[in-house]
């Protein structure tokens, strides 16, 4: 099996951005055996919609705007697996850009990972060589969108 750049990257930045510390390959067994306090569903803070920070909001209005320009494509069925990649790819830059710039509150931080889990394995699939499974990390990712505007607190979303 060939191991590609993109499949060694992103989960060492997962795993860098959850603060682990460790290889990638233990980045879930760390998640879970040294953060039991680690939330395992998105919620409101009383309420109230968590904050967030200027890169946040801009990498993830980029990826919004990527997803978006790609939907009529993806719903039509007019989109190549080399389409679904490149896409990949530029959700893969702006994961980058919010690990190396974004800056919340150890509770928000939290519950953002669990939309970036969502958003990951989305484009963990568009990066893939299998058709189905890049349609379904679009909407993996389409639906991560959706949650992180339900769940926090960013202008003009």
């Amino acid at each position: 099996m060939h191991v590609t750049g993109k499949q060694i990257l992103v989960p060492a930045l997962l795993a860098v951005f959850l603060g682990a510390g460790v290889p990638a390959a233990h980045a879930h067994d760390h998640e879970h055996s040294h953060e039991a306090d680690a939330p395992q569903q998105l919620t409101l803070k009383n309420g109230h919609k968590w904050a967030t920070d200027i890169s946040l909001r801009q990498a993830m209005s980029r990826i919004r705007a990527e997803m978006a320009a790609s939907q009529p494509f993806i719903h039509e069925g007019k989109i190549s697996l080399q389409q679904y990649q490149g896409l990949a790819k530029k959700v893969n830059e702006q994961i980058a850009f919010m690990v190396q710039n974004c800056k919340l509150d150890k509770e928000a931080d939290a519950m953002l990972h669990l939309v970036l889990a969502e958003i990951i394995a989305g484009a963990d699939a568009l990066a893939g060589q299998d058709m189905d499974k890049a349609h379904q990390g679009a909407e993996r990712i389409t639906h991560a969108l959706e949650n992180y505007g339900a769940y926090f607190e960013h202008p003009g979303w």
